[in-house]
């Protein structure tokens, strides 16, 4: 069993923004899912666990090292891929990743070649092993990240934001691929997409203005709303009435009209319905407690 474990973790940039504030979370084996809108400070989580960025202070522990001390004990055992990553013109995918597998220290030729060929078929891009990965779908390209990110059975794998600009299709398969991976292993999917959390992630953390506001199973945040979620579909020219009247979680158009969720203890009347909450409900009403 992997574990990381995040204790007080602080980090302020040199214009004076807060990346992350007093920061303490534990993460066993599975997806962890960390939900956060953007300017949460995710990207900037995910960079510091990385070894890619240095905490003020605070401690990050990996299977009980210390990985500020030595950044180096986590990068031999971490797959990474970034929200954005590069990559060379006129290169192809078998190339490319054989490329990486070298600078992973992955030195028996036989035994790389075996690794890359099977994490292209993993990936689904074998078919596509010799077209150069710049002229890839950003669906590919995302598939051919997780590829770079598995070389050398890496125990501890974090993706930022990697849903992001892909369509429903290419979003879907890419999600199929991240829960093959295994339980063996600790995966970190930093997203703002609820739905990728709610789909992918037993266990999960939100996170805002720095801070994690709230960690769990999905499940059990959902409990907690029972019996305290209305929904009423008013004018759209209505909604700052109800904002004033109520605790309005979110509002969601259709057709011209506006579907709004109330939080409230008690039935709040004015012609509201009940409603069974969703992973969404959860995660508006804790960051609107929030801010």
């Amino acid at each position: 069993m992997n574990t990381l474990s995040i204790k007080n973790l602080n980090k302020t940039y040199q214009n004076g923004i807060k990346a992350f504030d007093d920061l303490s979370l534990e993460i066993h084996n599975g997806m962890f899912g960390l939900l956060g809108p953007n300017g949460a400070g995710k990207s900037s989580l995910m960079k510091t666990l990385a070894g890619l960025q240095l905490p003020d202070n605070g401690e990050i522990y990996f299977n009980g090292l210390d990985i500020v001390d030595d950044p180096q004990i986590v990068k031999k055992q971490l797959g990474f891929l970034p929200q954005d990553f590069g990559v060379y013109p006129k290169v192809s995918a078998y190339d490319l990743l054989n490329h990486i597998a070298v600078l992973k220290g992955l030195n028996h030729a036989p035994s790389r070649k075996e690794q890359v060929m099977a994490l292209l078929e993993q990936t689904n891009l074998y078919a596509q092993r010799q077209k150069e990965v710049h002229t890839f779908s950003g669906g590919m390209r995302q598939r051919f990240g997780v590829a770079q990110a598995l070389l050398g059975n890496p125990q501890l794998i974090i993706v930022d934001e990697p849903t992001a600009g892909l369509d429903p299709e290419e979003r879907n398969r890419f999600n199929n691929l991240l829960s093959e991976i295994g339980e063996e292993k600790i995966i970190i999917l930093s997203t703002h997409l609820v739905e990728d959390v709610k789909n992918l992630c037993h266990n999960m953390a939100i996170m805002n203005k720095g801070k994690i506001i709230a960690s769990g199973q999905p499940a059990d945040f959902i409990t907690t709303l029972a019996g305290k979620l209305w929904q009423k579909t008013i004018a759209k020219k209505d909604k700052p009435f109800y904002e004033k009247q109520f605790r309005v979680i979110s509002a969601q158009l259709n057709l011209g009209k506006l579907t709004i969720h109330v939080y409230a203890d008690g039935d709040p009347g004015s012609g509201f319905e009940p409603l069974a909450p969703a992973l969404e409900d959860v995660y508006f009403h804790l960051l609107t407690s929030n801010n």
